[in-house]
This record gives C-alpha cells, sequence and structure tokens, in this order.
C-alpha cells in the first residue's frame, strides 16, 4: 500500500518472521517529477519548514525522513538549547521535540519558543516516550498543540500534522 509517499510491503520468510518497512516514493523525491493534473501543489505546501529535536540522532533521522517526503524542508537539533538557537535565526512552520532530554526539558523549549517574536502559533508537537496520566496535559500546557507517544505510526503522524 502507498500512501503520503511511502509503500508499506510486508514480507514473510519461512518461520515466524514478518517485517514491515517504509520505503521513500520515487514520485515524491523527484523535484522534476511533474505534478498530476487536478492536484495543483499550493505555494503554501512547497516551502514548509520543521525544526526537529531529540537528543536521540535515531529518532531525529527517522522524522527527518517522514517529514521530508512529506514535502517538508527539515532542521535538526539534539537539544533544546541548539533549537532555541535555530528558532531564533529561523521562524519554522512547525517544531516536533521530546520532552525528556538534557539541559532543558522540551516543556521548558516550548514555553521559551512560545515567547519568540512568531512563534505564538506555530505548531509544536511532543513525540516522547511519556506516556503518564498527565503527560499529555503539561505537554498542553507547556504550549505544545499535540502529544504523541513513541514508537509512532507514521502515517496516523502524518495525518496529525497535516491537520494542524
Amino acid at each position: 500500500m502507498i500512501q503520503h509517499g511511502f509503500a508499506n510491503v510486508l514480507t514473510s520468510f519461512p518461520g515466524p518472521v514478518l517485517f514491515s518497512q517504509f520505503l521513500p516514493s520515487q514520485q515524491k523525491s523527484d523535484q522534476n517529477y511533474p505534478a498530476r493534473e487536478g492536484t495543483p501543489i499550493e505555494e503554501s505546501q512547497r516551502h514548509r519548514s520543521a525544526l526537529v529535536v531529540d537528543d536521540v540522532s535515531d529518532v531525529t533521522d527517522m522524522l527527518s525522513v517522514l517529514l521530508t517526503h512529506a514535502g517538508y524542508d527539515v532542521t535538526c537539533a539534539s537539544t533544546a538549547p541548539e533549537a532555541l538557537a535555530l528558532a531564533r535565526e529561523q521562524r519554522f512552520d512547525m517544531v516536533i521535540s521530546d520532552i525528556g532530554m538534557p539541559e532543558m526539558n522540551g516543556y521548558e523549549l516550548a514555553e521559551a519558543l512560545r515567547s519568540l517574536p512568531g512563534y505564538d502559533s506555530v505548531p509544536l508537537v511532543a513525540v516522547t516516550g511519556y506516556s503518564m496520566f498527565d503527560d499529555r496535559s503539561r505537554s498542553l500546557t507547556a504550549g505544545f498543540n499535540e502529544h504523541v507517544t513513541k514508537p509512532i505510526d507514521p502515517r496516523a503522524f502524518l495525518d496529525l500534522i497535516e491537520q494542524l
């Protein structure tokens, strides 16, 4: 099945092994590929930018690939202070951040971002392992628009950020 530029391929080998792999669509990654008739790409969708913040490089890499294939120009930061410095230099259209990070946590980052000029309405999404009963409300109170727990479902995540 192909959705959001990703193909979900299920393959089974002799024995109990079953895996799923997400592959980027050639159509999405080829800048010279002409748009299909009846589906014009709006100007607002061509140059969307996202800041991804997580102290685990595997997470930033995965989110970067996912968002790039969804049409975002992605910048990654491994700490909240680094993310703040980047946000002061450039206004991002979306910020996706972990909560549990050293130095400065994601809650503090969200509060700091909301105080920056131009970031009062930028969608902020917490992607975190924090899943206790009050973690979602803490995220929303800090300034996040959404709270998503890891591991994420790539299709559901893309649907979510498109709604923000």
